[in-house]
């Protein structure tokens, strides 16, 4: 069988192999490394040739260059591919297939996290098994403060990783926090100081290469059963109520002032 070559459809998602380490890097520098719809749309691909792939036994995601992992949605899209209705539900779904697909990904995955990893970003990172991040990195869901709709899939990554507690907290305040508090609320597994984690991301590679990977696989397909939600959820009201927030006068608002650079005045419509 002819191996896979890697390469994304888009130049601001970088990929490469490197041993038996597929690598991930999101590249638009510029802005942060902040989300674009092509973003999302090169990932999936690259996983599906990844899973079929016996060289890869670990994918790592990273951002390019050292100010960001991850710092949301691209702002130059963010008028047009989320202000109709229609674009809303497009972005929506192509966020939400990439960032399930690397949920469910059979092998293991790690976020490798320097500086800024906010909103999207977290998605990301908490959709791996494994976060290690540099010290000088910042976290924040910051959905409050836009009035947008958080999905379902990615509030019970929160849940499963940090606990209700921690998630509610982060969540509704959309406080920023470092990285000795995100290691402290297990939102980090590991952390070091920015000029050791290109170290530390070989030592995580180096270990999963060398052990079994049926028996990797194996324990994380049996960690997602024990964590499969009850019959008894109600997924169209939690749908329901995501809807509201994509339609209400405080999306709009907060997409607005998100683009003025100002504060936003909800009103709870």
């Amino acid at each position: 069988m002819t191996e896979p070559t890697y390469a994304s459809g888009t130049e601001r998602v970088q990929t490469w192999l490197d041993g038996r380490t597929l690598h991930i890097r999101f590249n638009n520098p510029a802005k942060h490394n902040a989300l674009s719809v092509d973003m999302w749309e090169a990932v999936p691909p690259l996983l599906q040739l990844a899973e079929a792939d016996e060289r890869v036994r670990l994918v790592a995601f990273s951002g390019a260059g050292d100010k960001a992992f991850v710092s949301g949605a691209d702002i130059s899209q963010f008028e047009d591919m989320r202000a109709a209705r229609e674009a809303v539900a497009y972005y929506e779904k192509m966020a939400e297939a990439t960032l399930m697909g690397i949920a469910d990904f059979p092998k293991p995955t790690l976020a490798c996290i320097r500086g800024y990893c906010i909103g999207g970003g977290v998605n990301v990172a908490i959709s791996c098994d494994i976060r290690i991040a540099s010290t000088d990195s910042v976290f924040a869901i910051p959905a409050a403060r836009l009035g947008l709709g958080y999905r379902y899939s990615a509030m019970k990554n929160l849940v499963d990783l940090i606990g209700p507690g921690a998630a509610k907290d982060l969540f509704f305040t959309a406080r920023r926090i470092d990285t000795v508090e995100a290691k402290a609320l297990g939102l980090v597994s590991r952390a070091c100081a920015p000029e050791a984690l290109e170290a530390l991301l070989a030592e995580y590679a180096a270990s999963i290469a060398e052990n079994a990977p049926l028996t990797v696989m194996a324990g994380k397909a049996i960690t997602r059963e024990i964590l499969k939600p009850s019959p008894e959820l109600d997924h169209a009201l939690c749908a329901s109520l995501i809807r509201g927030c994509f339609e209400s006068a405080d999306y709009a608002e907060g997409r607005t002032a998100f683009m003025q650079k100002r504060k936003p005045v909800f009103t709870g419509r």
